[in-house]
Protein backbone atom coordinates (compact mmCIF):
# COMPACT_ATOMS: atom_id res chain seq x y z
CA UNK A 1 0.00 0.00 0.00
CA UNK A 2 1.40 3.68 -0.93
CA UNK A 3 1.72 6.18 1.57
CA UNK A 4 -0.70 8.50 -0.41
CA UNK A 5 -3.66 5.88 -0.21
CA UNK A 6 -2.54 5.13 3.77
CA UNK A 7 -2.90 9.38 4.57
CA UNK A 8 -6.28 8.69 2.78
CA UNK A 9 -7.52 6.08 5.65
CA UNK A 10 -7.34 7.77 8.43
CA UNK A 11 -9.85 10.46 8.01
CA UNK A 12 -12.23 7.76 6.99
CA UNK A 13 -12.01 5.99 10.54
CA UNK A 14 -15.40 6.98 11.52
CA UNK A 15 -17.41 5.49 8.56
CA UNK A 16 -15.55 2.42 8.68
CA UNK A 17 -16.11 2.27 12.56
CA UNK A 18 -20.03 2.77 11.30
CA UNK A 19 -19.78 -0.07 8.88
CA UNK A 20 -18.20 -2.57 11.42
CA UNK A 21 -21.31 -1.63 13.94
CA UNK A 22 -23.50 -2.83 10.75
CA UNK A 23 -21.81 -6.00 9.75
CA UNK A 24 -20.05 -7.11 12.86
CA UNK A 25 -16.39 -7.42 10.27
CA UNK A 26 -13.87 -4.78 10.07
CA UNK A 27 -14.01 -3.42 6.52
CA UNK A 28 -10.67 -2.81 4.62
CA UNK A 29 -10.03 0.57 5.66
CA UNK A 30 -10.44 -0.66 9.07
CA UNK A 31 -8.24 -3.50 8.62
CA UNK A 32 -5.44 -0.81 7.69
CA UNK A 33 -6.08 1.38 10.61
CA UNK A 34 -6.09 -1.61 13.01
CA UNK A 35 -2.65 -2.76 11.37
CA UNK A 36 -1.28 1.03 11.82
CA UNK A 37 -2.24 1.19 15.44
CA UNK A 38 -0.65 -2.38 16.44
CA UNK A 39 2.34 -1.46 14.49
CA UNK A 40 2.79 1.51 16.56
CA UNK A 41 1.65 0.16 19.78
CA UNK A 42 4.85 -2.50 19.11
CA UNK A 43 7.32 -0.17 17.49
CA UNK A 44 6.62 2.24 20.80
CA UNK A 45 6.90 -0.55 23.52
CA UNK A 46 9.84 0.43 25.73
CA UNK A 47 9.97 3.90 25.21
CA UNK A 48 7.71 5.25 27.81
CA UNK A 49 6.92 8.59 26.67
CA UNK A 50 6.59 7.46 22.81
CA UNK A 51 4.00 4.78 24.00
CA UNK A 52 2.16 7.46 26.19
CA UNK A 53 1.97 10.03 23.46
CA UNK A 54 0.54 8.19 20.64
CA UNK A 55 -2.13 6.37 23.74
CA UNK A 56 -3.54 9.63 24.81
CA UNK A 57 -3.82 10.72 21.06
CA UNK A 58 -5.55 7.78 19.71
CA UNK A 59 -2.70 6.15 17.88
CA UNK A 60 -3.12 9.13 14.89
CA UNK A 61 0.21 10.33 12.97
CA UNK A 62 2.33 13.00 13.61
CA UNK A 63 5.21 12.33 10.68
CA UNK A 64 3.21 10.33 8.33
CA UNK A 65 -0.39 11.59 7.54
CA UNK A 66 -1.27 13.40 4.93
CA UNK A 67 -1.36 17.02 7.53
CA UNK A 68 1.83 16.24 8.68
CA UNK A 69 4.01 17.01 5.53
CA UNK A 70 5.51 19.99 7.36
CA UNK A 71 6.51 18.31 10.73
CA UNK A 72 7.74 15.39 8.52
CA UNK A 73 9.72 17.78 6.28
CA UNK A 74 11.04 20.01 9.54
CA UNK A 75 12.03 16.75 11.40
CA UNK A 76 14.39 15.59 8.54
CA UNK A 77 15.73 19.07 7.70
CA UNK A 78 17.03 19.65 11.98
CA UNK A 79 18.24 16.05 11.77
CA UNK A 80 20.41 17.45 8.99
CA UNK A 81 22.33 19.93 11.28
CA UNK A 82 23.11 17.22 14.12
CA UNK A 83 26.83 17.32 13.12
CA UNK A 84 26.39 21.08 12.37
CA UNK A 85 25.87 21.06 16.70
CA UNK A 86 28.51 18.61 17.49
CA UNK A 87 26.05 15.89 18.28
CA UNK A 88 26.60 12.22 17.58
CA UNK A 89 24.43 12.38 13.76
CA UNK A 90 24.03 8.59 13.86
CA UNK A 91 22.09 8.23 16.78
CA UNK A 92 19.02 10.12 14.33
CA UNK A 93 20.30 9.54 11.09
CA UNK A 94 17.55 11.02 8.51
CA UNK A 95 18.72 8.42 5.55
CA UNK A 96 17.39 6.09 7.85
CA UNK A 97 14.51 7.64 8.45
CA UNK A 98 14.06 8.89 4.62
CA UNK A 99 13.69 4.75 3.92
CA UNK A 100 11.50 3.48 6.39
CA UNK A 101 8.84 6.05 4.91
CA UNK A 102 9.98 5.59 1.66
CA UNK A 103 9.79 1.62 1.69
CA UNK A 104 6.52 1.84 3.88
CA UNK A 105 4.26 -0.68 1.50
CA UNK A 106 1.47 -1.06 4.68
CA UNK A 107 -0.01 0.13 7.20
CA UNK A 108 2.33 -1.71 9.20
CA UNK A 109 5.48 -0.67 7.99
CA UNK A 110 4.10 2.97 8.21
CA UNK A 111 3.06 2.95 11.74
CA UNK A 112 7.26 1.19 12.43
CA UNK A 113 8.09 4.46 10.43
CA UNK A 114 5.56 6.86 12.30
CA UNK A 115 7.29 5.71 15.53
CA UNK A 116 10.96 5.62 14.25
CA UNK A 117 10.66 9.29 13.49
CA UNK A 118 8.82 10.07 17.15
CA UNK A 119 12.09 8.00 18.65
CA UNK A 120 14.46 9.92 16.63
CA UNK A 121 12.20 13.15 17.18
CA UNK A 122 12.59 12.69 20.84
CA UNK A 123 16.27 11.48 21.10
CA UNK A 124 17.06 14.69 19.08
CA UNK A 125 15.23 17.08 20.75
CA UNK A 126 16.27 16.32 24.14
CA UNK A 127 20.06 16.05 22.93
CA UNK A 128 20.17 19.15 20.86
CA UNK A 129 18.84 21.26 24.04
CA UNK A 130 20.27 19.67 27.42
CA UNK A 131 23.20 17.27 25.99
CA UNK A 132 23.99 14.25 24.33
CA UNK A 133 26.04 12.84 27.44
CA UNK A 134 25.13 12.18 30.79
CA UNK A 135 28.39 14.17 32.74
CA UNK A 136 27.86 12.57 36.04
CA UNK A 137 28.64 9.21 33.97
CA UNK A 138 31.57 11.10 32.46
CA UNK A 139 33.06 12.53 36.15
CA UNK A 140 31.95 12.52 39.26
CA UNK A 141 32.78 16.03 39.94
CA UNK A 142 30.45 17.85 36.91
CA UNK A 143 26.98 17.38 39.38
CA UNK A 144 24.75 19.03 37.16
CA UNK A 145 21.34 18.10 36.61
CA UNK A 146 20.42 18.29 32.95
CA UNK A 147 17.21 20.77 32.12
CA UNK A 148 15.42 17.78 30.46
CA UNK A 149 12.01 18.54 29.34
CA UNK A 150 9.03 16.34 29.00
CA UNK A 151 9.44 13.89 26.27
CA UNK A 152 5.29 13.52 26.23
CA UNK A 153 5.14 17.22 26.28
CA UNK A 154 7.35 17.80 23.82
CA UNK A 155 5.98 15.68 21.03
CA UNK A 156 2.11 17.25 21.92
CA UNK A 157 4.24 20.82 21.73
CA UNK A 158 5.56 19.62 18.59
CA UNK A 159 2.81 18.54 16.66
CA UNK A 160 0.28 21.77 17.30
CA UNK A 161 3.31 23.99 16.75
CA UNK A 162 4.49 25.28 13.83
CA UNK A 163 7.21 22.88 13.06
CA UNK A 164 10.60 25.08 11.60
CA UNK A 165 10.23 27.50 14.69
CA UNK A 166 9.96 24.61 17.28
CA UNK A 167 13.11 22.51 15.95
CA UNK A 168 15.17 26.14 16.08
CA UNK A 169 14.26 26.73 19.34
CA UNK A 170 15.74 23.99 20.63
CA UNK A 171 19.13 24.87 21.00
CA UNK A 172 20.61 27.14 23.57
CA UNK A 173 19.87 30.83 22.62
CA UNK A 174 22.78 32.37 24.43
CA UNK A 175 25.52 34.60 23.34
CA UNK A 176 28.49 31.92 24.51
CA UNK A 177 26.54 29.12 22.43
CA UNK A 178 26.65 31.40 19.10
CA UNK A 179 30.10 32.56 19.50
CA UNK A 180 30.75 29.06 19.83
CA UNK A 181 29.00 27.77 16.81
CA UNK A 182 30.76 30.57 14.26
CA UNK A 183 34.35 29.76 16.03
CA UNK A 184 33.60 26.13 15.50
CA UNK A 185 32.87 26.69 12.05
CA UNK A 186 36.03 29.14 11.44
CA UNK A 187 38.42 26.46 12.61
CA UNK A 188 36.27 23.66 10.01
CA UNK A 189 37.65 25.96 7.17
CA UNK A 190 41.18 26.17 9.26
CA UNK A 191 41.21 22.60 9.06
CA UNK A 192 40.04 22.26 5.28
CA UNK A 193 43.05 24.74 4.85
CA UNK A 194 45.78 22.13 6.74
CA UNK A 195 45.67 24.09 9.68
CA UNK A 196 47.83 27.43 10.81
CA UNK A 197 50.90 26.22 9.73
CA UNK A 198 54.26 25.15 10.71
CA UNK A 199 54.73 24.74 14.76
CA UNK A 200 57.64 26.87 16.51
CA UNK A 201 60.48 25.61 17.82
CA UNK A 202 60.84 25.43 21.66
CA UNK A 203 63.04 28.32 22.01
CA UNK A 204 61.90 31.99 24.19
CA UNK A 205 61.21 34.57 21.50
CA UNK A 206 61.98 38.17 21.92
CA UNK A 207 61.21 41.81 20.75
CA UNK A 208 64.16 43.09 18.83
CA UNK A 209 65.53 39.66 17.34
CA UNK A 210 64.63 38.28 13.71
CA UNK A 211 65.67 35.15 11.86
CA UNK A 212 63.48 32.04 10.53
CA UNK A 213 62.07 31.66 13.92
CA UNK A 214 60.54 34.87 13.72
CA UNK A 215 59.26 34.27 10.45
CA UNK A 216 57.25 31.47 11.81
CA UNK A 217 55.79 33.02 14.62
CA UNK A 218 54.59 36.07 11.96
CA UNK A 219 53.11 33.33 10.38
CA UNK A 220 51.57 31.45 12.88
CA UNK A 221 49.80 34.70 14.57
CA UNK A 222 48.46 35.99 10.76
CA UNK A 223 46.97 32.63 10.34
CA UNK A 224 45.11 32.80 13.71
CA UNK A 225 43.98 36.04 13.30
CA UNK A 226 46.32 37.90 15.81
CA UNK A 227 48.04 39.66 13.24
CA UNK A 228 47.60 41.65 9.98
CA UNK A 229 49.74 40.51 6.73
CA UNK A 230 53.24 41.42 6.91
CA UNK A 231 56.48 41.18 4.86
CA UNK A 232 58.77 41.94 8.56
CA UNK A 233 61.08 39.09 9.82
CA UNK A 234 61.56 40.90 13.00
CA UNK A 235 59.82 40.97 16.41
CA UNK A 236 58.65 44.37 16.34
CA UNK A 237 56.43 46.27 18.17
CA UNK A 238 53.29 44.72 15.83
CA UNK A 239 54.14 41.40 16.81
CA UNK A 240 54.73 42.00 20.37
CA UNK A 241 51.22 43.48 20.49
CA UNK A 242 49.66 40.50 18.68
CA UNK A 243 51.90 38.62 20.99
CA UNK A 244 50.05 40.42 24.09
CA UNK A 245 46.81 39.84 22.49
CA UNK A 246 46.70 36.20 21.79
CA UNK A 247 48.42 35.65 25.67
CA UNK A 248 45.43 37.71 26.77
CA UNK A 249 43.11 35.48 24.94
CA UNK A 250 44.60 32.35 26.41
CA UNK A 251 45.03 33.18 30.13
CA UNK A 252 48.84 34.13 29.46
CA UNK A 253 50.94 37.02 31.59
CA UNK A 254 50.61 39.58 28.71
CA UNK A 255 54.16 40.50 29.09
CA UNK A 256 54.39 39.97 25.01
CA UNK A 257 57.46 37.57 25.03
CA UNK A 258 56.78 34.40 23.43
CA UNK A 259 58.43 32.40 26.38
CA UNK A 260 57.86 28.59 26.77
CA UNK A 261 54.42 29.06 27.86
CA UNK A 262 53.38 31.09 24.89
CA UNK A 263 55.09 29.36 22.16
CA UNK A 264 53.46 26.34 23.52
CA UNK A 265 50.12 27.50 23.20
CA UNK A 266 50.69 28.73 19.89
CA UNK A 267 51.42 25.49 18.92
CA UNK A 268 48.48 23.83 20.05
CA UNK A 269 46.67 22.35 16.69
CA UNK A 270 43.53 23.97 15.01
CA UNK A 271 42.09 20.12 15.47
CA UNK A 272 42.63 20.56 19.50
CA UNK A 273 40.80 23.98 19.83
CA UNK A 274 38.07 22.25 17.65
CA UNK A 275 37.56 19.52 20.11
CA UNK A 276 38.03 22.14 22.88
CA UNK A 277 34.84 23.98 21.00
CA UNK A 278 32.67 20.80 20.75
CA UNK A 279 32.92 19.95 24.37
CA UNK A 280 32.13 23.84 25.22
CA UNK A 281 28.86 23.44 23.26
CA UNK A 282 28.12 20.72 24.90
CA UNK A 283 28.70 22.13 28.37
CA UNK A 284 26.52 24.83 26.92
CA UNK A 285 23.58 22.43 26.14
CA UNK A 286 24.17 21.14 29.89
CA UNK A 287 23.32 24.73 31.05
CA UNK A 288 20.73 25.57 29.06
CA UNK A 289 18.88 27.13 31.82
CA UNK A 290 17.63 30.65 32.54
CA UNK A 291 20.95 31.83 34.56
CA UNK A 292 18.84 34.93 36.41
CA UNK A 293 18.89 38.33 35.58
CA UNK A 294 21.86 38.99 37.84
CA UNK A 295 24.14 35.86 38.40
CA UNK A 296 27.80 34.54 39.67
CA UNK A 297 29.91 32.98 37.26
CA UNK A 298 32.95 31.10 38.18
CA UNK A 299 34.80 29.33 35.51
CA UNK A 300 37.13 27.50 36.80
CA UNK A 301 39.97 26.82 34.11
CA UNK A 302 39.93 30.88 33.89
CA UNK A 303 40.08 31.03 37.20
CA UNK A 304 37.88 33.75 37.20
CA UNK A 305 34.72 34.92 38.88
CA UNK A 306 32.20 37.60 37.55
CA UNK A 307 29.00 38.91 37.99
CA UNK A 308 26.31 39.28 35.26
CA UNK A 309 23.43 41.64 35.17
CA UNK A 310 21.19 41.51 32.36
CA UNK A 311 23.85 39.66 30.39
CA UNK A 312 26.57 42.00 30.64
CA UNK A 313 29.65 41.91 32.95
CA UNK A 314 29.81 43.87 36.04
CA UNK A 315 32.13 42.93 38.38
CA UNK A 316 35.02 40.38 37.58
CA UNK A 317 37.94 39.45 40.27
CA UNK A 318 40.65 37.03 39.93
CA UNK A 319 39.99 33.49 42.14
CA UNK A 320 41.73 30.27 43.13
CA UNK A 321 39.90 27.10 42.78
CA UNK A 322 41.05 23.53 44.34
CA UNK A 323 44.04 21.20 43.26
CA UNK A 324 44.25 18.76 40.72
CA UNK A 325 43.86 15.89 43.42
CA UNK A 326 41.37 13.65 44.34
CA UNK A 327 38.68 15.31 46.36
CA UNK A 328 40.17 18.90 46.16
CA UNK A 329 38.86 19.65 42.56
CA UNK A 330 36.09 22.49 42.45
CA UNK A 331 33.12 20.54 41.13
CA UNK A 332 30.66 21.97 38.70
CA UNK A 333 27.17 23.00 40.03
CA UNK A 334 24.53 25.47 40.21
CA UNK A 335 23.11 26.68 43.23
CA UNK A 336 21.55 30.04 45.07
CA UNK A 337 24.02 32.64 47.24
CA UNK A 338 21.68 33.50 50.33
CA UNK A 339 23.82 34.99 52.82
CA UNK A 340 27.86 36.72 53.25
CA UNK A 341 29.23 35.86 56.43
CA UNK A 342 31.72 39.40 57.88
CA UNK A 343 34.31 38.07 60.12
CA UNK A 344 33.82 33.84 59.45
CA UNK A 345 34.48 31.29 62.16
CA UNK A 346 36.49 28.82 60.15
CA UNK A 347 34.97 25.15 60.85
CA UNK A 348 37.55 23.25 59.30
CA UNK A 349 35.70 20.71 57.56
CA UNK A 350 36.84 17.08 59.12
CA UNK A 351 38.32 15.47 56.00
CA UNK A 352 41.27 18.33 56.74
CA UNK A 353 41.37 17.96 60.44
CA UNK A 354 41.83 14.78 60.17
CA UNK A 355 44.09 13.79 57.34
CA UNK A 356 46.20 17.18 57.68
CA UNK A 357 46.24 18.31 60.78
CA UNK A 358 45.72 15.36 63.56
CA UNK A 359 49.13 13.64 62.25
CA UNK A 360 50.56 16.80 63.40
CA UNK A 361 48.87 17.04 66.45
CA UNK A 362 50.00 13.64 67.23
CA UNK A 363 53.79 14.93 66.25
CA UNK A 364 52.84 17.50 68.47
CA UNK A 365 49.73 19.45 70.66
CA UNK A 366 50.83 22.09 69.79
CA UNK A 367 51.09 22.07 66.46
CA UNK A 368 48.43 24.49 64.34
CA UNK A 369 48.00 26.66 67.65
CA UNK A 370 45.86 29.12 65.69
CA UNK A 371 43.15 26.25 65.64
CA UNK A 372 41.00 25.80 69.12
CA UNK A 373 39.74 22.03 69.56
CA UNK A 374 36.16 21.64 70.16
CA UNK A 375 34.33 18.96 71.52
CA UNK A 376 30.82 17.49 70.17
CA UNK A 377 29.25 19.87 72.31
CA UNK A 378 31.08 23.34 71.45
CA UNK A 379 33.46 22.95 74.36
CA UNK A 380 36.85 24.44 74.03
CA UNK A 381 38.84 21.85 74.98
CA UNK A 382 42.33 21.65 76.53
CA UNK A 383 45.27 19.95 74.24
CA UNK A 384 47.26 19.11 77.42
CA UNK A 385 44.36 17.11 78.06
CA UNK A 386 43.82 14.88 75.01
CA UNK A 387 46.21 11.85 73.58
CA UNK A 388 45.91 12.43 69.85
CA UNK A 389 48.01 9.48 69.78
CA UNK A 390 45.50 7.30 70.42
CA UNK A 391 43.24 8.63 67.82
CA UNK A 392 42.69 7.73 64.27
CA UNK A 393 41.14 9.73 61.32
CA UNK A 394 37.97 7.66 61.93
CA UNK A 395 37.49 7.84 65.82
CA UNK A 396 38.79 11.50 66.52
CA UNK A 397 35.90 13.25 68.20
CA UNK A 398 36.68 16.78 68.23
CA UNK A 399 36.56 19.46 65.45
CA UNK A 400 39.26 22.11 65.00
CA UNK A 401 37.59 25.78 64.62
CA UNK A 402 39.48 29.37 63.73
CA UNK A 403 37.96 32.51 65.15
CA UNK A 404 37.65 35.08 62.93
CA UNK A 405 41.15 37.40 62.27
CA UNK A 406 42.29 39.00 59.22
CA UNK A 407 44.53 35.50 59.38
CA UNK A 408 41.57 33.55 59.10
CA UNK A 409 41.61 30.68 56.54
CA UNK A 410 38.40 32.17 55.18
CA UNK A 411 39.99 36.05 55.39
CA UNK A 412 37.31 38.58 56.49
CA UNK A 413 34.49 37.50 54.30
CA UNK A 414 32.64 34.57 52.95
CA UNK A 415 29.95 33.98 50.67
CA UNK A 416 27.63 31.41 51.18
CA UNK A 417 25.42 29.24 48.80
CA UNK A 418 24.53 26.17 51.34
CA UNK A 419 25.10 23.32 49.33
CA UNK A 420 25.83 19.62 49.86
CA UNK A 421 30.20 19.64 48.77
CA UNK A 422 30.51 22.44 50.91
CA UNK A 423 31.55 24.56 48.12
CA UNK A 424 31.50 28.63 48.51
CA UNK A 425 33.39 31.64 48.00
CA UNK A 426 35.84 33.10 50.42
CA UNK A 427 38.51 35.40 51.21
CA UNK A 428 41.90 34.40 52.02
CA UNK A 429 45.19 35.71 53.93
CA UNK A 430 47.76 34.00 50.77
CA UNK A 431 47.18 36.71 48.86
CA UNK A 432 50.55 36.23 46.57
CA UNK A 433 48.46 32.87 44.88
CA UNK A 434 46.27 35.83 42.76
CA UNK A 435 49.30 36.59 40.97
CA UNK A 436 50.13 33.52 39.32
CA UNK A 437 48.68 32.79 35.74
CA UNK A 438 47.60 28.96 36.95
CA UNK A 439 46.05 29.60 40.53
CA UNK A 440 44.52 25.52 41.40
CA UNK A 441 45.53 25.47 45.04
CA UNK A 442 42.34 25.69 47.67
CA UNK A 443 41.01 22.35 48.96
CA UNK A 444 38.07 22.65 46.62
CA UNK A 445 36.25 25.87 47.67
CA UNK A 446 36.96 28.91 45.40
CA UNK A 447 39.37 32.04 47.13
CA UNK A 448 38.50 35.28 45.69
CA UNK A 449 40.74 38.06 44.92
CA UNK A 450 39.04 41.06 45.69
CA UNK A 451 36.54 39.92 48.28
CA UNK A 452 35.23 43.83 49.58
CA UNK A 453 35.05 44.62 46.60
CA UNK A 454 32.95 41.56 45.82
CA UNK A 455 30.74 41.83 48.70
CA UNK A 456 30.07 45.47 48.26
CA UNK A 457 28.75 44.52 44.08
CA UNK A 458 26.35 42.54 46.23
CA UNK A 459 25.03 44.63 49.00
CA UNK A 460 24.71 47.58 46.61
CA UNK A 461 21.30 45.89 45.64
CA UNK A 462 20.62 46.47 49.14
CA UNK A 463 21.74 49.53 50.67
CA UNK A 464 23.01 53.21 49.70
CA UNK A 465 26.25 52.58 51.56
CA UNK A 466 28.05 49.10 50.85
CA UNK A 467 30.95 50.01 51.78
CA UNK A 468 30.38 51.22 55.10
CA UNK A 469 27.85 48.77 56.14
CA UNK A 470 30.69 46.31 55.45
CA UNK A 471 33.31 48.30 57.19
CA UNK A 472 31.11 48.48 60.25
CA UNK A 473 30.38 44.84 60.70
CA UNK A 474 34.36 44.26 60.28
CA UNK A 475 34.99 46.57 62.63
CA UNK A 476 33.43 44.85 64.85
CA UNK A 477 35.53 41.93 65.22
CA UNK A 478 32.44 39.41 65.59
CA UNK A 479 31.23 37.07 63.48
CA UNK A 480 28.34 38.72 61.31
CA UNK A 481 25.74 36.99 59.27
CA UNK A 482 23.66 39.24 55.91
CA UNK A 483 20.93 37.81 54.60
CA UNK A 484 20.60 38.82 50.87
CA UNK A 485 17.40 40.38 50.30
CA UNK A 486 17.48 39.18 46.63
CA UNK A 487 19.53 35.61 46.42
CA UNK A 488 21.52 35.75 43.65
CA UNK A 489 22.14 32.24 41.52
CA UNK A 490 25.51 31.18 41.26
CA UNK A 491 27.01 29.08 38.47
CA UNK A 492 30.10 26.84 38.67
CA UNK A 493 31.29 25.96 35.36
CA UNK A 494 34.41 24.56 33.67
CA UNK A 495 35.01 26.34 29.97
CA UNK A 496 38.07 25.96 28.58
CA UNK A 497 36.35 27.24 25.41
CA UNK A 498 34.16 30.34 25.87
CA UNK A 499 33.77 34.38 24.27
CA UNK A 500 34.39 37.29 26.12
CA UNK A 501 32.50 40.37 25.95
CA UNK A 502 33.11 41.39 22.08
CA UNK A 503 33.49 38.25 20.82
CA UNK A 504 36.95 36.96 21.45
CA UNK A 505 37.65 33.46 21.31
CA UNK A 506 39.37 32.41 25.03
CA UNK A 507 41.08 29.04 25.17
CA UNK A 508 42.37 27.82 28.53
CA UNK A 509 44.18 24.60 30.07
CA UNK A 510 41.48 21.77 30.38
CA UNK A 511 43.61 21.53 34.49
CA UNK A 512 41.61 18.55 35.76
CA UNK A 513 41.48 16.75 32.35
CA UNK A 514 37.65 16.96 32.20
CA UNK A 515 37.05 17.92 28.84
CA UNK A 516 39.11 14.99 27.85
CA UNK A 517 36.98 12.62 29.52
CA UNK A 518 33.84 14.20 28.08
CA UNK A 519 35.79 14.67 24.73
CA UNK A 520 36.49 10.71 25.09
CA UNK A 521 32.79 10.20 25.64
CA UNK A 522 31.68 12.27 22.87
CA UNK A 523 33.82 10.12 20.27
CA UNK A 524 32.75 7.27 21.51
CA UNK A 525 29.07 8.33 21.01
CA UNK A 526 29.72 8.77 17.19
CA UNK A 527 30.64 12.94 17.04
CA UNK A 528 33.24 13.49 14.75
CA UNK A 529 35.75 16.61 13.62
CA UNK A 530 35.66 17.39 10.19
CA UNK A 531 37.29 19.72 8.28
CA UNK A 532 34.37 22.19 6.11
CA UNK A 533 33.22 20.37 3.32
CA UNK A 534 34.42 17.18 4.29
Amino acid sequence: MSISVTRRFLPALALALAATALTGALTPLQAQVTAFKQAVAEAAYGNEAVGTFYRTRGYKPVFTGKKDMRHRAALLRALETAEIHGLPADRYDPAELKAALKGAKSARDLGRAEVLAAKMFVQFSQDLQSGAMVPRKIDSNIVRDLPRRDQVKQLEAFSKSSPNGYMKSLAPKTAQYTALLAEKMKLEQVLAQGGWGAKLPGASLKPGQSGQSIVALRNRLIAMGYMKRSASQSYDSKMQKAVQQFQLAHGLNPDGVAGEATIQAINVPAKTRLTSVLVAMERERWTNIPKGKRHILVNIPEFTARIIDSGKESFSTRVVVGKNVSNQQTPEFSDVMEFIVINPTWNVPRSIATKEYLPQLKRNPNAVSHLKLVDSRGRTISRSAVNFSKYTAATFPFALKQPPSQRNALGIVKFMFPNKYNIYLHDTPSKSLFQRDRRAFSHGCVRVGDPKDLAYAILARQTKDPEGFFQSKLNTGVESRVNLEKPIPVHIQYRTAFAKAKGQMNYRDDIYGRDAKIWAAMQAAGVRVRAAGS
